[in-house]
């Protein structure tokens, strides 16, 4: 007899930095969601699809709860919130530190509403001196809120993630896939693009800067030679932030770009003639229409 075919929603919430994106993409064995040390990177709800025997997982990479400061932090914290709504489980990431804070605070109170699945994963156990440290961590959690697992992984080596998968295949309920095979993620071609650009945008610039920039594809074409045309532009809020972004010479903007196209290529699987511009749009964080604009949008 055939096994029946499952498939289900799992929410990865936590706070900023945790390693949300990167267990995404070691999930799905490639990247679909951008990934920097630095916090907030991720800015939207992003779905990954793994196809397993009978099983399509689609997880949700959520931004990191936080305190916001801006419009674009109350879109981001309202899409958290959002997504541990109405889903077939939820795995509360953390690092390995025996001390709850608000974001965890705040997150537990919302499984305990959901009354959904949950299971605690802490992460970056490859950079513990002593695995026995994990104990404390473990009672500190249990005592907030009966996880029905607690799983011990690294996202960044592998260590733990399928134990992890094995284990969420029994919360999946019986049913059609929710997206078709081949998919990898729920997010555009133009959207991945301008995401990758962000990323590279992030590790090359200092802390501030590019919080403050958001990327628009405003010109995507695929030629006959199956060379893609892109141009992109880079919205910053000031012009000493322009000036920066471009560099001396403009080198710090070519060097962002060949690194964007260098990702972009290996993404779409064909060559990419990639042109930017860096333009300035004052308090664009705080102004609800450019928001919108930019792609952050509410489901």
């Amino acid at each position: 007899m055939a096994e029946r075919q499952k498939s289900g929603i799992l929410t990865i919430c936590g706070r900023p930095n945790v390693g949300k994106s990167t267990l995404t993409n070691a999930f799905v064995g490639e990247k679909v969601a951008i990934v920097t040390n630095k916090p907030q990177t991720t800015r939207n709800r992003i779905c990954a699809i793994l196809n397993r025997g009978c099983c399509q997982f689609v997880f949700v990479d959520t931004p990191g709860l936080h305190r916001p400061r801006t419009r674009l932090g109350d879109y981001m914290v309202d899409v958290v919130k959002q997504s541990v709504s109405g889903v077939d489980g939820i795995l509360l990431l953390v690092e390995p530190i025996p001390n709850i804070g608000p974001p965890e605070e705040q997150l537990i109170a919302r499984i305990r509403e959901e009354n959904c699945p949950a299971v605690l994963v802490i992460n970056k156990i490859d950079a513990l001196e002593r695995k026995e440290d994990l104990l404390a961590v473990i009672e500190t959690y249990r005592k907030a809120y009966p996880f029905q697992a607690v799983v011990p992984l690294s996202a960044r080596t592998g260590e733990g993630v399928e134990e992890l998968l094995a284990l969420l295949e029994d919360w999946l309920p019986e049913g059609p896939p929710l997206f078709p095979e081949g998919m990898v993620s729920d997010q555009p071609e133009r959207q991945m693009m301008a995401e990758i650009l962000r990323e590279k945008l992030l590790l090359c610039l200092e802390e501030e800067i590019p919080h403050g920039a958001a990327v628009e594809i405003t010109r995507f074409i695929e030629r006959d030679d199956e060379v893609i045309e892109c141009d992109a532009a880079i919205y910053c809020e000031k012009n000493s932030h322009k000036g920066i972004i471009i560099g001396k010479g403009g080198k710090m903007l070519k060097k962002i770009s060949s690194l964007a196209r260098t990702d972009m290529e290996r993404f779409m699987g064909t060559k990419i003639y990639l042109q930017t511009w860096v333009k300035v749009k004052e308090r664009w964080r705080d102004n609800v229409n450019l928001i919108r604009d930019f792609g952050y949008r509410e489901e």
